[in-house]
């Protein structure tokens, strides 16, 4: 039996809404303290502004006013930082904070429109110094959990003299709280780098705790399903990590997921129904989703969201809150320096915007609390409710008279009074909430798109529509899956390898025969393995190409499966020809030897069309171009003034484009002038950067720094270098330059950097938005880089797009980058163009430096025993039933009895037909069990 299921939210995506459904007008501030900076209920949001040096807070709703614009108000909220606030389970409209002056306010807010309360309803002084956490009980009204700098506070809000309960101090400051869904236990993590978990009503120690984290930068901790609890951090090498651990076995967890290196806070969000986890961290511009199961893999990643705009923070909406007749499980708010943007999570299915689906959508948690804080301090364990998303199941509201007025009548019962002058309630208590009355639940179909940006529509069908026009154009390739091979085909036993390799070598290389690696003995070698030859290494010396000097850059001859390229640092090339059947000797003899550069070399290309002929850049700040066959130097290009990062061939193979260390991007003609023809300005940073063709040769892409040193992607058209990038993509913070890979067949370019962990997909295309992120692929552990094959290594049975050899630090695992599809028995042919045979030369060095061209020939990956999917027969629609009671209410009662009395009678059959049984084989006696 196959030990991994395949889940239903695998293809789980991120739609990030349209600007114009972007809540603007916020000034968040970058404050330091545990909380995340924003809060959503179905109704409103709130948020840390740099306002009154944070004592201010923001204020906005969920959904637009009539007029689609958003209002975004200030709330007075303390006298220093507000440092965490927590929107009531129970009420939408109450929202606690706590602050740095070191009280607990609770405030009923009012719609942004209106005028906002101008004091709390209950102020709490602890007398614990600053306080830095507040959290709502998730199953009683009242009660909250406050995190002093080193203690844990429980606070029964109808009792304002003196806390429930004051947990055992901690060792050092208290970082996270965080209830368990049924609301039996709380855990926290400190910078103590300890994980407790306590039992606030049998004892106010722990019951659990550990010393579990590896450093004592900021972590978060979260329950997530049963006795599972989910841990953010960073490890020993300061490099985030995401832990799963069970609540029994402190000592060790069951899973950890790295997340490359990066400085800001990862905010965690985990959505019990789902069992999706968010991951989001400050300053970066990327959102992580996984999924989290009890069964292996525990933690798989879902998607991989690239966003506009650098994170102060993220919440997750209520789930009532969401659009289910869109398919959309989740819905978050990322707060950035200037707006609010709604990201919406959608699961691909058909009918989405017309049938409910239930599968997806269990029953959750309602909004009526189960206890009073004193009936669950008393021992009480009670939980909420739980109510169903499905739009049909909701009760109707029933029309109110035109002269009445229900609000007040409702309020009225609840002990509250009403501000004529601001238009909303206040309470008489705490407690007081709505949520302790019997209104029934609200309808998700009533509050479906309440979100920046995913509006409301009348009709299922037009929701659909209207929200794919608001998030714009996606990918057809944005669920592509990268799956790792079988064990089978992997190179196992690697030791001794060269990590340090320069950042402008890719820092190892493959053809569709054998793999080059360069390893950390003197001498310069390099191990040459066979690709036929999978499997673990001996633990015995191998023979090995021997340069005699420190190897810089190296690269296969496109055309030549057999001949090897070596920069060296003594700044010579040495070309090698390894025998049939792969090395069985050390070489030590190189067959040509290219001089003429004065300084160490930084990379080489050999060109993508005419053999023979080869491009490398030098420390001497030039490039220069070799015919290998004969040895010579054949040009030199001029013009850089500093380092030159990367290099890349035009796909005509008439242009040589690069991206230098001085800032500019070049294009050169070498035929016909050492200096450039065209230059302009790239990237503002100067930690590395490559350059690759895209778009059938029209533009340029560039991976590089901007001047906060965040990873990004530059976009230039080739005709108008000197206008600068005509768009540009932020990726996220990490040191390592991202390698390109380019599918001309596809546009889908493939990026990762050595020492990464997360592999980055976008289709780059012609129009805005030119680059359309796609799902990416996390490996388990950090790679040194990947090295591409040719398209024909590609299982077109499987609709694999790219194949890849992944470098780790002992293995060569293949990886399968896959794009799903329903109908696999079938060719498919959108996906799969004619593609180029880039194996094979189209001329020779001589004859293209004499001014000829070339362009490779193209052939048809299809087998001969495969359909093109677009000749495959049409399928006949599928009619969409409407419900039958409105196929009930449009008919007679007669019209009624008789399709019901046809209904049985087709389903009872003709009584003449033998039953299912008669034609069943009966079984010897012994085969009957006892």
């Amino acid at each position: 039996m196959n030990r991994f299921k395949t889940s239903k939210f695998k293809n789980t995506t991120p739609k990030i809404a349209k600007k114009d459904g972007w809540i603007n007008n916020v000034r968040a501030g970058s404050f330091s303290c545990q909380g995340n900076h924003i809060k959503a209920s179905s109704k409103l949001v709130a948020f840390n502004t740099e306002q009154a040096g944070g004592g201010m807070l923001g204020l906005s709703s969920v959904k637009p006013g009539a007029d689609g614009q958003w209002t975004v108000t200030q709330i007075s909220c303390h006298s220093d930082l507000v440092t965490d606030m927590d929107f009531s389970p129970f009420d939408e409209s109450l929202l606690a904070t706590c602050s740095g002056d070191e009280t607990v306010k609770l405030w009923r807010l009012c719609d942004p429109e209106l005028q906002q309360p101008g004091s709390p309803e209950l102020t709490l002084r602890p007398g614990h110094g600053r306080l830095e956490l507040v959290a709502f009980h998730p199953t009683s009204s009242g009660l909250l959990a406050v995190g002093a700098t080193k203690s844990p506070l429980l606070w029964d809000t109808s009792r304002q003299d003196a806390p429930l309960a004051v947990l055992e101090q901690h060792g050092d400051q208290l970082q996270s709280l965080s209830w368990k869904r049924d609301g039996s236990l709380l855990a926290s993590s400190c910078k103590d780098k300890m994980l407790r978990v306590f039992d606030p009503r049998a004892q106010l120690t722990p019951v659990q705790s550990a010393k579990s984290l590896q450093n004592n930068k900021d972590s978060r901790i979260l329950w997530a399903k049963d006795d599972f609890l989910i841990t953010t951090g960073f490890d020993s090498m300061r490099g985030r990590e995401v832990r799963l651990w069970d609540m029994k076995k402190l000592n060790s967890s069951l899973s950890t997921v790295s997340l490359g290196t990066s400085s800001g806070t990862l905010i965690p969000l985990f959505d019990d129904d789902t069992g999706l986890l968010l991951l989001a961290g400050m300053g970066d511009t990327v959102i992580d989703c996984f999924e989290v199961s009890s069964s292996e893999p525990l933690l798989s990643q879902v998607s991989h969201c690239l966003t506009d705009t650098s994170t102060r923070g993220v919440a997750m909406v209520p789930k009532l809150a969401l659009d289910v007749m869109s398919c959309e499980v989740m819905r978050v708010l990322q707060l950035t320096d200037s707006c609010i943007v709604p990201i919406s999570y959608q699961v691909p299915r058909k009918g989405s915007g017309q049938e409910f689906h239930d599968d997806l959508y269990p029953d959750t948690v309602g909004t009526t609390s189960a206890m009073s804080a004193d009936e669950w301090w008393q021992g009480g364990n009670k939980q909420v409710e739980r109510v169903s998303l499905n739009p049909d199941k909701q009760p109707k509201p029933k029309a109110a008279p035109a002269k009445e007025m229900p609000a007040k009548k409702e309020l009225a019962s609840r002990g509250s009074k009403e501000d004529p002058a601001r238009g909303c309630s206040t309470s008489s208590s705490p407690l007081s909430t709505p949520s302790s009355s019997a209104a029934p639940s609200r309808s998700p179909s009533s509050t479906s798109g309440l979100s920046s940006g995913f509006l409301p529509s009348p009709s299922p069908s037009q929701s659909a529509k209207a929200i794919q026009n608001l998030l714009g154009p996606t990918s057809k390739f944005r669920h592509i899956q990268g799956a790792v091979m079988h064990r089978d085909t992997h190179i196992t036993n690697l030791r001794g390898l060269n990590l340090t390799t320069p950042g402008e070598s890719d820092g190892f290389c493959a053809n569709s025969q054998r793999v080059a690696v360069p390893l950390a003995i003197s001498g310069g070698q390099i191990a040459i393995l066979e690709r036929s030859q999978p499997g673990r290494l001996p633990d015995t010396s191998m023979p090995t190409i021997q340069n005699s000097v420190n190897v810089v850059d190296f690269s296969w001859d496109p055309f030549d499966t057999h001949q090897l390229a070596v920069a060296g640092d003594d700044a010579k090339i040495r070309v090698w020809q390894v025998p049939e059947g792969g090395l069985t000797e050390t070489l030590t003899e190189p067959e040509v030897i290219l001089q003429g550069h004065t300084e160490k070399i930084y990379s080489i290309k050999y060109h993508p069309l005419a053999s023979g002929l080869l491009v490398s850049s030098s420390y001497d700040l030039t490039v220069r171009l070799w015919d290998v066959d004969s040895g010579e130097e054949v040009k030199i290009l001029s013009g850089h003034q500093d380092q030159i990062f990367g290099m890349a061939w035009s796909p005509d193979g008439k242009l040589l484009a690069t991206v230098c260390k001085d800032g500019k991007v070049r294009i050169y003609d070498p035929r016909k002038s050492s200096e450039p023809v065209q230059e302009g300005p790239g990237p503002e940073g100067h930690r590395g950067a490559r350059v690759v063709w895209v778009c059938e040769g029209k533009y340029l892409l560039v991976s590089g720094f901007d001047s906060r040193s965040e990873r990004g992607l530059y976009l230039y058209a080739a005709d108008s270098l000197s206008t600068g990038a005509i768009d540009s993509a932020m990726v996220d913070v990490s040191p390592s330059t991202l390698i390109p890979f380019y599918d001309p067949d596809t546009s889908v370019v493939i990026l990762t950097g050595k020492g990464d962990t997360r592999v980055h997909i976008y289709e780059v295309v012609t129009e805005a938005p030119h680059f359309m992120p796609c799902s990416s692929f996390n490996s388990p552990e950090p790679h040194k880089g990947l090295a591409f094959l040719p398209k024909t290594e590609c299982n077109v049975r499987d609709v694999e797009i790219a194949v890849a050899l992944m470098l780790t630090k002992t293995t060569i695992e293949p990886v399968a980058f896959r794009v799903p599809r329903v109908k696999k028995e079938f060719f498919q042919d959108d996906v799969y163009t004619d593609t180029a045979v880039c194996w094979e030369p189209a001329l020779t060095a001589s004859a293209w430096l004499s001014g000829m061209n070339g362009h490779h020939k193209k052939i048809s990956l299809k087998p001969k025993d495969m359909t093109p999917v677009s000749e495959a027969p049409k399928e006949a629609p599928v009619r969409k039933y409407l419900p039958s009671s409105v196929y009930l209410e449009e008919k007679t009662d007669e019209q009624k009895k008789e399709e019901l009395l046809s209904a049985m009678v087709a389903k009872l059959g003709n009584m003449d037909d033998p039953l299912p049984q008669e034609s069943f084989e009966g079984v010897d006696e012994d085969e009957w069990d006892d």
